[in-house]
């Protein structure tokens, strides 16, 4: 799940100029649950997907990352363990920036603090929002919500069914048979890795 939304494109870009990135290889563990958050990272490319388990080894998607995001964020501004794993995807390449670099950033822009708060206030309202989806909502609104809550100001969703049906909780067979109803609906229009949509407001009566 990408919340970058209404950020201004390549604006964390400015992390990664300085260190170059590391490379990972797909299943790589970038970080553990309950391990300290020495730092966070930029993803320069691929997709990193991020999950919690319990003490039975059950495990539930929290989001799944693109090229250009932040993730690990939460931890290591609040300075407790990790609540969340994360693993690569797909091969990928990430910044760790620690808290000297955040310094360093954050003194020669300003504005990128500010960023970072509005930042951290999207994940906190993303997480509640997923909090809530774990309550057996239908299928369809998972969808209807993840799509609403992450379309862009063009209304169009980057994003796989692999994506939607990991962030959300269902199979992707469910996924494509919801997307098959909203685009038979003319609600949205499903493309190569991508769903545009077309009629917001009605989606949201989904909801």
């Amino acid at each position: 799940m990408n919340h970058e939304l209404d950020f201004p494109a390549g604006i964390w870009e400015a992390f990664a100029r300085s260190r170059p990135p590391v490379r990972c290889s797909v299943g790589y563990l970038i970080y553990l649950q309950n391990t300290e958050a020495t730092c966070f990272y930029f993803l320069k490319s691929g997709k990193v997907r991020s999950f919690i388990q319990s003490e039975d080894g059950a495990e539930r998607v929290l989001n799944v990352y693109s090229a250009g995001t932040l993730f690990g964020e939460a931890s290591f501004f609040d300075e407790l363990p990790r609540v969340s794993s994360a693993v690569a995807l797909t091969s990928c390449e990430i910044v760790p920036i620690d808290r000297e670099l955040v310094a360093q950033e954050f003194a020669k822009k300003p504005e990128l603090a500010l960023a970072m708060v509005k930042y951290l206030a999207r994940t906190v309202r993303l997480l509640s929002g997923q909090v809530d989806q774990m309550a057996f909502r239908p299928a369809r609104w998972r969808v209807a919500n993840y799509l609403l809550t992450l379309a862009g100001r063009d209304g169009v969703v980057s994003c796989t069914q692999e994506d939607i049906a990991a962030a959300v909780s269902v199979s992707r067979v469910t996924v494509s048979r919801v997307l098959g109803e909203f685009a038979q609906a003319g609600l949205v229009a499903p493309g190569y890795r991508t769903v545009s949509l077309l009629a917001p407001e009605r989606l949201k009566e989904i909801m």
